[in-house]
């Protein structure tokens, strides 16, 4: 079950930032007292109860356009209605209710998404002002009056927000289905790649960067193996995005990385590793996804004896965080090893679920200090004690030692290099959380 996300929705300086800052705890928004400060969508995970979603922060005015108020206000807002799980509308008491409001509540209301509207910058607790009833005229129910910047009420409209989350129980999960997405930049291939795997033109191709403007399921099977496959809209620089639908698009492209078990990331092979390329492997990366990453269009490579290892060696050159990957060519457009892409798929799939019994783990973690005695700091040796596996996608292994600090970064490298020539771990990343063991503890 993916994450239930969070829109958070209102005209300039109403306090959204704040109130985005303050549940996720952390300053992420910029916070200032001019509107139109927050110019991109900006998201970060949360959690409430025990449960996490996502929440997205989003902008009032652009600065670089000239429409008017409430045309912006209607484009954010449809945007959001449709990617959001639940939308909060956030108002100002001193300001009262306005043709903003109003317009933005009536789309919420039509469309029958759950909607929260919370009255912000009432600094005081207890009873409610007076002035906040007039809110209730905006017919979406219940009110929460709260303070972003004192993070007075905020508890009240969490425990609101977490009743509207879907408990899942209608949903079918299926643990047999491999969810794939195919991520990389506009116009590395990617629908033309889910064409080549459908077999039929069900995705719209054009060399227009940006045609893709939603994250499309679609199901496949492969000899007897299901897939559902991801297709997401190209991701490109903030610098390049000017369009509020495809910031939402860019959102979409994040959240299908969070639903997936294993990632596709499409690189142009004219092109190489670019920056960009480098950012969307990372998030992956660091959402401990599986990954392959596939170079396109090497059917328009000119190719001697050493072409291939090349490109390879280069790729993983530029994305050194994450080696493990492996690389491979195809060509979305005549099919060169595009099928190969499905056993690979499996593999990493496998390997992200891999456990290995604690003394297995234990045995190779022994024989990996044996040759290379651990480090050691002013005449104090690091010591290892055990280590266990603790969970799965990605494989996760906790250390117990004597003293954090003698665990330097690059023997901790070394352990993860021993554990992959041992068990492979193909294509996944590996986590390590190093606790201290206390004295006396068994």
């Amino acid at each position: 079950m993916s994450n239930p996300i969070v829109a958070i929705v209102g005209r300039p300086n109403v306090g959204k930032s704040a109130f985005f800052n303050y549940i996720v705890g952390k300053r992420i928004s910029i916070v200032e007292d001019t509107p139109g400060v927050t110019r991109d969508r900006i998201y970060a995970k949360s959690e409430w109860r025990g449960r996490e979603f996502t929440v997205i922060d989003t902008g009032g005015i652009e600065p670089f356009s000239n429409d008017l108020i409430l045309k912006q206000m209607r484009a954010q807002a449809e945007i959001a209605i449709e990617t959001a799980d639940v939308i909060i509308l956030i108002t100002d008491i001193k300001d009262g209710v306005t043709a903003a409001d109003i317009e933005v509540a009536q789309m919420l209301y039509k469309s029958g998404k759950p909607s929260i509207v919370a009255v912000n910058k009432v600094d005081n607790v207890g009873v409610m002002p007076a002035e906040a009833y007039e809110f209730y005229n905006l017919g979406l129910g219940e009110i929460f009056t709260i303070s972003s910047l004192h993070g007075l009420g905020i508890g009240e409209l969490l425990d609101a927000i977490y009743s509207k989350f879907d408990d899942g129980t209608n949903q079918e999960e299926d643990d047999d289905v491999i969810h794939v997405a195919i991520i990389g930049k506009p116009n590395a291939g990617k629908s033309s790649l889910l064409n080549k795997f459908l077999g039929e033109e069900r995705a719209i191709v054009s060399d227009k960067p940006g045609t893709t403007r939603d994250a499309l399921d679609t199901p496949i099977e492969h000899d007897g193996q299901k897939y559902i496959f991801i297709d997401t809209a190209g991701i490109r620089r903030k610098s390049k995005i000017y369009d509020n639908v495809e910031k939402y698009s860019i959102l979409r492209s994040w959240t299908a990385v969070e639903r997936a078990d294993v990632c596709l990331l499409l690189i142009d092979a004219a092109d190489g590793v670019t920056e960009q390329d480098t950012r969307i492997a990372g998030y992956a990366h660091e959402e401990g996804k599986g990954i392959i990453v596939a170079v396109n269009k090497w059917d328009l490579i000119e190719k001697e004896n050493s072409t291939f290892k090349q490109y390879t060696d280069e790729t993983k050159a530029k994305l050194p965080f994450m080696r493990y990957a492996p690389v491979t060519t195809i060509s979305a457009k005549t099919g060169q090893r595009v099928t190969g892409l499905y056993k690979m798929i499996e593999e990493v799939y496998s390997s992200c679920n891999l456990r290995v019994a604690t003394g297995v783990l234990n045995d190779i973690l022994n024989d990996a200090m044996a040759m290379v005695q651990p480090p050691s700091d002013k005449g104090k040796r690091l010591k290892i004690f055990y280590m266990t596996q603790t969970s799965v996608k990605p494989p996760t292994f906790v250390l117990f030692v004597n003293s954090k600090d003698l665990l330097h970064f690059s023997y901790l490298r070394y352990i993860e290099n021993q554990l992959r020539e041992a068990f492979g771990f193909y294509g996944t990343p590996v986590r390590f959380i190093v606790r201290e063991k206390n004295k006396g503890e068994k």
